[in-house]
């Protein structure tokens, strides 16, 4: 059983499809004033259906199949409205340049932008939101902690959610007694139909042989563990609901994803690192008439396994960072006029490129943390070194889905939240999850987010 359904991400996928092959339909009823024949409609086809791969891309980038699609409605017009007008540039450029078709249609375009808008927006906004769903399945929680709390909250007040708990039990507060009678519970009443417990709870221990007699008993039924549910609302892994035993079970990756992961990384680094040096000049001499210091910075950080690597960057501050902070946990250094625009379009990380290339980097991966800064979370975070069993990244998982990761400082809070994505990589990484990174970063670059 899944209590996170992926069909509504199929559902948006297909529907947005349909859309778009109408409305190149009816822009060729308005463009001809009559129905077009097969062949009219065919002959426009061929070349649209390649445009609908990339437009979908745009739609993806555009964050329009994320997890909270049906309540994303504040920027729904606006979003809609720029990726198509992105769409349509691209056609533009396809059919310039790519003439075999021979089709111009430039009218046709126009006419395709306001019809698959207009219908776009109508399907997400008026019929998408609108569709009935299926009831919503009822569970326990048994669990303790503040991210099983925290996992209770986030469902309790997700009235899109798929499931809900009925009943929720703190097994630090709650007696035995009480975890097995509702464990007795589970295996009585029909309509719950799925229990979410933490294994590594003693009281769960207690109740497992009766949770074992509803499976026996139950048309419908499915034992969740706690920590995977969480990753699965929230895209990160619970602090409190791991141990050795977990960060050692999830440290392995197949030798084919070691393999062609590097080979990803050698291919991208060297032509992006190539057509990188284009701007090289301007940026250098942006910087030397901004305040005369020197174009590039050296740090050392922390690479997989704890080894000590050195990474090349624009300087975007007034020294080189360090990580030799005073008493407050914060850098006395301030980020220059254009080491602020250099930040915000991550060109100052351009030369780390060449890391790629050599080994030190990969392209997907934790980021890279500063000598000092690794030595005060290894001391307070448990588990903190684990993200170093996989190499560092240019960008990763937890840039992507923590907003709020310390800047040239030490945040014992932050850190933590935002080593719950790193391990959430750690178990997961896949190429298909490196490709959604890389194409999320893309997104994230073009609307200058979390500069």
């Amino acid at each position: 059983m899944t209590l996170v359904p992926r069909r509504e991400y199929l559902l948006l996928l297909v529907g947005d499809i349909v859309i778009l092959i109408a409305s190149l339909w009816i822009s060729l009823v308005l463009r001809y004033f009559h129905i077009p024949t097969p062949e009219v409609f065919m002959l426009h086809l061929r070349p649209f259906a390649l445009l609908f791969v990339a437009w979908v891309v745009v739609f993806f980038l555009a964050g329009l199949y994320g997890r909270h699609t049906r309540i994303f409605r504040s920027r729904l017009i606006t979003t809609i409205l720029y990726t198509q007008i992105i769409n349509m540039m691209i056609s533009a450029l396809f059919f310039f340049f790519v003439p075999s078709f021979g089709l111009s249609p430039k009218t046709i375009l126009l006419l395709y932008l306001v019809v698959s808008f207009l219908l776009i927006f109508a399907w997400r906004a008026m019929i998408f939101t609108r569709l009935p769903r299926s009831k919503a399945l009822k569970g326990v929680l048994i669990a303790h902690g503040p991210d099983a709390q925290a996992l209770a909250h986030e469902i309790a007040s997700d009235s899109h959610s798929t499931f809900a708990f009925d009943y929720v039990i703190d097994t630090a507060v709650a007696p035995s007694h009480e975890v097995i009678q509702q464990a007795c519970r589970v295996a009585e009443e029909d309509d719950v139909t799925f229990l979410v417990v933490d294994f590594s709870d003693p009281a769960v221990g207690v109740a497992l042989p009766i949770i074992y007699d509803a499976a026996f008993q139950k048309n419908r039924f499915a034992l969740v563990e706690a920590s995977d549910l969480y990753q699965e609302v929230f895209d990160r892994v619970p602090l409190s609901l791991i141990d050795y035993e977990w960060v050692l079970r999830n440290l392995s990756a197949s030798r084919v994803y070691d393999i062609l992961k590097r080979g990803i990384d050698i291919a991208g680094s060297l032509v992006a690192g190539i057509i990188s040096l284009v701007f090289y000049p301007f940026v250098m001499l942006a910087i030397k008439l901004d305040d005369g210091g020197p174009y590039f910075i050296t740090q050392e950080r922390v690479g997989k396994f704890e080894r000590p690597i050195h990474i090349i960057k624009f300087r975007s501050m007034s020294g080189n960072d360090q990580g030799q902070y005073g008493s407050d946990g914060r850098s006395t250094l301030t980020v220059t006029r254009v080491g602020r625009w250099l930040r915000i379009l991550r060109i100052d990380e351009i030369p780390q490129l060449w890391n790629i290339l050599r080994g030190d980097l990969s392209l997907v991966g934790p980021r890279p943390e500063l000598p000092a800064l690794t030595s005060q979370y290894n001391a307070r975070i448990p588990y903190y070194n684990a993200r170093h069993l996989v190499a560092p990244g240019l960008t990763g998982w937890a840039q992507l889905r923590h907003d709020r990761h310390p800047h040239h400082g030490a945040d014992i809070v932050e850190t933590k939240e935002k080593l719950s994505y790193d391990l959430y990589y750690l178990k997961h990484r896949s190429l298909l999850l490196d490709l959604f990174v890389l194409l999320q970063t893309i997104r994230v670059v073009l609307t200058a987010r979390g500069s």
